[in-house]
């Protein structure tokens, strides 16, 4: 990115589960003061319950609308809202390997923590041994959400693309990034 030009105002950070998109999504928004809206908590009510789709789509198409924010992912029945307005698409173009055992690694944290993850919702040993299992899901999609990154790399849907193929990709990008101004310039 060019320290001159404005920084992207509307960031999509894509990649399978286990990816580190959250955390990636955490410290952007921390750093450049952005605003981040955790997309589960957008598509998961209490008790693991799935927010019906058309309802997702308003809630996605209602921060899409805004003058900036992160989203920590996408559902294939609603990416074309975020794709439509995002300036950036940061995807985590990782390994199998490396995101199932970050999954992995995380799925036992909050089995054992209890940890909330989102709208009062926890990861139990009875989840992920369920047909519904985020494990499960990981290897459904590893994929075709790695074909439709590396498409989207090759010839951009609109938004500029930044795919990272290693976590040291990535950690240099952003040691590289400079905190952004609030009128959306990196400082001099």
């Amino acid at each position: 990115m060019n320290a001159r030009r404005p920084f992207p105002q509307k960031i999509l950070i894509y990649g399978v589960y286990g990816a580190g998109k959250s955390t990636l999504a955490r410290e952007l928004s921390r750093r450049l003061g952005l605003p981040w809206q955790p997309v589960d908590e957008l598509t998961w009510e209490p008790g693991w319950k799935e927010v019906p789709m058309p309802v997702q789509r308003d809630r996605i198409a209602a921060i899409c609308r805004k003058k900036s924010w992160i989203l920590d992912g996408a559902y294939k029945d609603w990416l074309d809202v975020p794709l439509a307005s995002a300036d950036l698409i940061i995807g985590l173009d990782f390994s199998r390997g490396l995101t199932l055992r970050r999954l992995l690694r995380r799925t036992a944290r909050l089995i054992s923590t209890g940890e909330v993850i989102c709208n009062g919702n926890r990861e139990t040993l009875g989840s992920v041994l369920s047909a519904e299992s985020i494990i499960l899901w990981h290897f459904a999609s590893f994929g075709r959400k790695r074909r439709r990154m590396r498409r989207w790399a090759a010839d951009s849907p609109g938004p500029q693309v930044l795919l990272f193929r290693t976590p040291a990709e990535l950690d240099n990008w952003r040691e590289e990034l400079s905190p952004v101004s609030a009128e959306g310039r990196a400082p001099s």
